[in-house]
Parts: C-alpha cells; structure tokens; sequence
C-alpha cells in the first residue's frame, strides 16, 4: 500500500551542492513486511522507516536540511518522529543530510567506521557540522535486536564508497541495499571515496545472495525492487565493462571513448538524470584506468 505525503521543503538549503531551493517534497510510503515502510521521495536516497514497540528504526535520512520534514513524514506514519537509532548506509549527503537535526533530537546514529572518517576528512561546507558523525560504529557487521526482529547490517567493501552497508530485515525478509543498487538505472560509483566497480558488482552479488525469490528489495534509488532487479543490473555493469575495458586497454582517450558512443545500446534503458550514458561510460573508463581521481560527474551529460 503506497501513501503520499506532501511537506512543503522550506528547510531544504537553498543553493546546496544538491541543486535545490525551496521546493515541496513529496514523500511516498510503501509498506512492507514486518512493520517497514520504504520512504521515497524522488530528491535524495530511499529510506527504510521499521517501527515496533522498541522504538524506530531509520535507514539513512536524506538530504541536509531536510530534517524537520523528515521528522514529520515520519510522524505521520508512526505517531512520533524521532527515530531511536539511525543506520547511515554510506556518507553521502542524500543519505546522511538529517543526522544533525536528529542528533539534536536524540537519536544515536550508527555506520560503518570508514564513513565517520569520511565524514571528520571532508571539506565541504555542507558537512562541518559534528551532528554527521555517528555515536556507533561497526566493521564486518552489526545487529540491531528490536521489536521481535534481527537485522543486520552488513559491510560490502570498496563497492558505491569504502563504508557501504547492506540492511536485513531476517524475521521480514527485506533488505536495504543502500548505494549498491541503483535499480534499473546506471549506478554512481564513487572513485574518490573508495568505491570500484568490482567491489560494486560483489556488492550486488552479495545481496542477491541474501535474497529469496519473495524478498522484498529497497534500492538506495529506483523503485521497490526483487532479487530479479539485482540480477539485472549485475548484468548490466559486467556486460558494459567488458565493452569499455578493451576500450582502456587499446589505450584510448576518455574522449575518444565517449565519442564512439559505446553504450549506446544500454541508453533507452538505464540513463537517467544523474548518472547519464556518459558518466556511465567515464565511470567505467576511469575504473578500468586505474585514474580513481578521474570523477564521472566532470563528465557532461550532453
């Protein structure tokens, strides 16, 4: 059952690295199994909300400023807003942008060790603010024991960044891939903060591993997805590598590759706003290169 919620985005950072301004937010619901709901909203990563007697759990909490709009939604479906415990999936600001609103208010925000590194490391404006740093942090895994449920999160190494986590839902059967699944759509590996597209592709393949052919699938962006979904895009990340790889290796320019145009094929149905064709092809290029400075988004989607 899908339920829409509008919240007009007045606390949203106008001019942010993120392109926005003060626009209304549109915050879709999808209930799951198990007390979960997915919560999207078009503007940032999907969030997994999973509500029980214990107290709420968030999986990620979009963008920065975000965060009185975030509380609302939430309170909308559960009768309050602040989450007892917040999972940060990865560093990203679409995923970790209302840690400081929710630190304040009282919840203890957990990730993996690499993104409170990521996080004390960064320059960017946006981020100097010690409400992103979580109070937990964890290595290969950890567990949350909460209204009647385990779930674990899972470190998935050198993948979207160096401090992906992948979310199980064990009783429900429901997992939150985070940045490891871009669903239906070209991914965004990030190069400069550790990700590779070997790591990225061990990281679907991992979660295809967990699944079942009933589990229920939140990407970190596209719609509600199943292990069918991951097996789609594993196969659309190998077949496009091993078109750009010999490309590298014959010692081709990154512009000479984008101008042959080599993913024309995958075009219709994997571009997207974000991740066009072409930043699809320099994230590959520069993958292949071994140029981990080289960032995709330098690429121009026209």
């Amino acid at each position: 059952m899908k339920i829409l919620t509008h919240l007009a985005a007045m606390a949203v950072l106008a001019g942010s690295a993120h392109g926005l301004q003060d626009r209304e937010i549109t915050f879709e619901n999808t209930e799951l199994r198990g007390g979960i709901i997915m919560i999207s909203t078009g503007m940032g990563g999907n969030l997994g909300l999973f509500m029980g007697e214990d107290g709420l759990l968030l999986i990620d909490d979009l963008l920065p400023g975000t965060g009185p709009l975030v509380e609302a939604a939430i309170a909308e479906i559960a009768g309050e807003g602040v989450p007892r415990f917040i999972l940060n999936t990865h560093w990203h600001g679409d995923h970790i942008g209302a840690n400081p609103h929710f630190h304040e208010a009282g919840s203890t925000i957990a990730t993996h060790h690499n993104i409170r590194t990521r996080i004390l490391e960064a320059d960017d404006e946006w981020i100097q603010d010690e409400g992103y740093l979580p109070l937990l942090t964890f290595g290969s895994d950890l567990h949350f024991h909460m209204n009647g449920e385990t779930v674990r999160a899972i470190h998935v190494p050198a993948a979207h960044t160096d401090g992906d986590a992948i979310v199980h839902f064990e009783t429900a059967d429901v997992i939150h891939m985070g940045d490891v699944l871009f669903s239906g759509l070209f991914p965004f590996v990030d190069l400069q903060s550790g990700g590779t597209v070997e790591g990225f592709v061990a990281a679907m393949e991992t979660g295809y591993a967990m699944a079942g052919s009933d589990t229920q699938i939140i990407p970190g962006h596209g719609p509600l997805s199943t292990r069918e979904d991951i097996q789609a895009s594993i196969d659309m990340v190998r077949a496009t590598q091993a078109i750009i790889t010999p490309m590298v290796e014959a010692g081709m320019s990154l512009d000479d590759v984008l101008a042959a145009e080599p993913l024309a094929d995958y075009h219709d149905d994997w571009n997207w706003g974000f991740i066009c064709t072409p930043r699809m092809v320099a994230t590959l290029y520069h993958d292949a290169a071994g140029t981990a400075d080289g960032h995709p988004l330098a690429t121009s989607c026209d």
